[in-house]
């Protein structure tokens, strides 16, 4: 055996036979090598006696402290609030964005009158929309969907108004010689062609949504995964300020598994 090629050899992962393993075994590699860290980083932190009080932010006191959470309701609760203004501002968002990216996509003056303002909103930080929503909305509810919803029209938008400039004209001057109505052309040439596009932009308005979700609870409310961790800091509960994130990270992770779920399925794309 070559000397130099048999460290590469040593070291080599090993092959595996359906790609569906292959994922499952190099996802579970990487999920290891990053409790890894994260247990030495909570190792070094006991070890300094300066900063021996933060140890509780490492993965043994955290899991420890999930069936305390579990068992008085506070996760359950906090995935119940939060899930509902998710779900609410992302309907809102895309109930006003597909239909905008649908205009934007086959109005060619509504697309160029629209572009630079669209463009200009969408560059705002959502934010930043929070002391404007606190002021209109009376609740803290309603205040959080507008931030969402503010956040998410605009990749549903665009998505779809790129995709529905891909489709080929000739399909809409076929449909119209055939005698197609403009539902019959929404629901058969149009939805059908521009399915990945929107199913992307859904993808990507959810990833926007879920970042802007956590800060938005900061404040406001009582209820939530963020005010569940801003309560978790303002008792000096690491444990459980560690234990909420790592809930917001898997169903942050499961709601975008879903996601390119339904990109798989319900598309004439396919992933491979």
């Amino acid at each position: 055996m070559n000397a130099a090629v048999a460290p590469a050899r040593l070291f080599a992962l090993p092959r595996l036979s359906s790609p569906a393993v292959r994922r499952l075994f190099y996802g579970a590699v990487g999920l290891g090598l990053l409790f890894g860290l994260w247990w030495l980083g909570g190792l070094l932190l006991y070890l300094n006696p300066a900063t021996r009080s933060f140890a509780n932010f490492g993965p043994i006191p955290t899991f420890r402290a999930f069936p305390e959470l579990i068992g008085d309701g506070t996760i359950l609760r906090a995935i119940e609030s939060s899930g509902y203004r998710l779900g609410m501002g992302l309907l809102l968002a895309i109930t006003c964005g597909v239909p905008i990216g649908i205009f934007m996509g086959r109005s060619q003056t509504f697309r160029q009158l629209s572009n630079t303002p669209f463009q200009l909103l969408r560059m705002i930080s959502p934010l930043s929309w929070e002391p404007i929503a606190v002021i209109v909305f009376a609740k803290w509810d309603a205040a959080i969907i507008f931030l969402i919803a503010i956040a998410a029209v605009w990749p549903v938008a665009f998505s779809t108004a790129a995709g529905l400039a891909k489709v080929d004209p000739a399909w809409f001057k076929v449909s119209r010689n055939l005698g197609a109505r403009p539902w019959h052309m929404l629901s058969q040439i149009i939805l059908p062609a521009i399915a990945f596009d929107v199913l992307t932009g859904i993808r990507l308005a959810l990833g926007v949504a879920w970042i802007v979700l956590v800060p938005a609870e900061f404040l406001g409310v009582t209820s939530g995964l963020g005010y569940s961790i801003e309560d978790a800091r303002e008792t000096l509960s690491y444990n459980h300020l560690t234990a909420m994130v790592l809930v917001i990270g898997v169903i942050g992770f499961a709601l975008d598994s879903i996601c390119m779920l339904l990109i798989t399925r319900y598309s004439w794309h396919r992933q491979t």
